[in-house]
């Protein structure tokens, strides 16, 4: 898929901003701790997306987890969070804020990343890095895996958690935003508590 960026300017995808608060010192101190271990910044890129899928719970994740977000929630903390620092803090987030988290972590390190959305029904987000050196945009889906999910940090290929299913009129959007889409922030900011996340989920950008 050709994977186009909505705006020109490279330095967007690295900026800081209320979301994507890769300023705040848990961002700061988490990014520094996955660093430690990691020899280059593809090892640190990688180490990122494999902490947030793998250590932020997926509230959702319950029944066959066709749409990764559209699921009830199954018990557990309330708190809708969508501030990268809140993820990191909270250990919680749907798909939009595990985006969020990981494009934080690696901007803190100079990584340009991008936020782009699938709808499976409802919209589901994930992200697109590229790494120094590569003229490249590849996506990444920090969803979480479980049977039937097994997203991977690959730059030779994509191994996203889903792929759209055009008999149900799902599709990738190509678009690569430098922030969250307004639809989006605007459904996760609005939510007083995830079961009325569930109900407010976008159905298209």
């Amino acid at each position: 898929m050709d994977l186009k960026q909505n705006t020109p300017v490279l330095s967007a995808y690295l900026a800081a901003g209320d979301v994507i608060d890769h300023e705040h010192p848990r961002v700061r101190a988490t990014a520094a701790a996955l660093r430690a271990d990691a020899p280059d910044v593809y090892a640190y890129a990688k180490a990122a997306f494999e902490f947030v899928r793998d250590t932020i719970l997926h509230p959702a994740d319950s029944g066959d987890g066709r749409s990764g977000t559209d699921l009830p929630p199954t018990g557990g903390r309330e708190r809708v969070t969508w501030r990268a620092s809140d993820v990191l803090g909270e250990g919680v987030g749907i798909c939009y804020a595990k985006a969020h988290a990981l494009a934080a972590l690696l901007r803190a390190e100079g990584v340009p990343t991008a936020l782009c959305y699938q709808n499976l029904g409802v919209v589901h987000g994930l992200v697109a890095v590229r790494l120094p050196g590569s003229e490249r945009w590849v996506r990444q889906d920090p969803r979480g895996n479980k049977p039937g999910v097994d997203a991977q940090f690959r730059t030779d290929r994509e191994q996203l958690a889903f792929r759209p299913r055009p008999e149900f009129n799902e599709l990738d959007y190509p678009v690569l935003f430098a922030e969250p889409h307004p639809a989006v922030l605007q459904c996760l900011q609005q939510a007083v508590d995830r079961p009325h996340l569930w109900r407010t989920l976008p159905t298209a950008l």
